[in-house]
């Protein structure tokens, strides 16, 4: 298959490396210092290098800020029957972007990156496809996510964001409210270290990424009961209730087995 790739950074290049081998690809991105190190594949910094491509699917992996425009940018050299699709974790605005073409598309969020997942083995990781996807766009993914061993799973796009503010916004917040209190220690203890570790890795995100996933529209609802627990648990600590304290402790206990 002919597959074209929007965007050559981290996710893109990954897509790009992994596809190579058995499809011919091309990766565009108006940049041309990130197209330096992608191998194997057809190099482009403008749309219209696209229409001599002729390509059957599109992988959009630009920056999320950029999808829909980078989408936009290669609509009028695409074919009619070429696949979109795109691996945004963060769906606001697609679904009515792609209700307003007429080309198939497929919408799926490899529950990944290369900040913290280790690329060679991905078993533990997971791939969320979008049930409102065209049938063979469905099946393009679902056979390469499996290939690459993740745990595959198909959401509707309400669900995959509701999905997407428990999963990442409650970490997200949550490292963001560790990180904007913590103090330099000498010494740290390995739990520090750990919880200084998942900030550092999360703070080299783009900054557009961040607050995309903590703006979806489900994310409050979270950070309400991020509230509660705080309120909660300030409230034994202030009162120095042992008995309360085992019951938060066997309740987090039982959320975690």
């Amino acid at each position: 298959m002919k597959i074209l790739i929007l965007g050559a950074g981290k996710m893109g290049s990954f897509f790009a490396d992994v596809l190579s081998f058995d499809h011919e690809i091309a990766v565009l991105d108006t940049d041309p210092q990130k197209l330096r190190f992608i191998y194997n594949t057809l190099r482009m910094t403008k749309p219209e290098e696209v229409q001599d491509f002729a390509p059957e699917l599109v992988i959009n992996a630009a920056t999320l800020k950029y999808t829909v425009e980078a989408f936009k940018n290669v609509l009028p050299y695409l074919p009619q029957t070429c696949i979109l699709s795109d691996i945004a974790s963060v769906k606001t605005g697609l679904e009515e972007f792609y209700r307003e073409r007429t080309r198939p598309y497929v919408s799926t969020h490899p529950m990944f990156g290369p900040t913290f997942a280790s690329l060679s083995d991905l078993s533990t990781q997971s791939a969320i496809i979008i049930s409102e996807s065209s049938h063979l766009g469905k099946v393009f993914f679902r056979d390469l996510y499996s290939r690459l061993k993740l745990n595959v799973f198909e959401y509707t796009f309400r669900e995959h964001d509701e999905t997407i503010a428990y999963s990442l916004s409650i970490p997200f917040a949550s490292t963001l409210v560790f990180a904007s209190v913590m103090k330099h220690q000498d010494a740290p203890g390995t739990t520090f270290k750990k919880h200084m570790n998942i900030a550092q890795g999360l703070l080299s995100e783009d900054d557009f990424l961040l607050t995309e996933i903590l703006f979806n529209p489900y994310t409050p609802g979270q950070l309400v009961k991020i509230r509660e627990k705080l309120k909660e648990l300030l409230a034994i600590i202030e009162g120095r209730d042992s008995d309360g304290m085992k019951l938060f402790l066997t309740e987090v206990r039982k959320n975690i087995s």
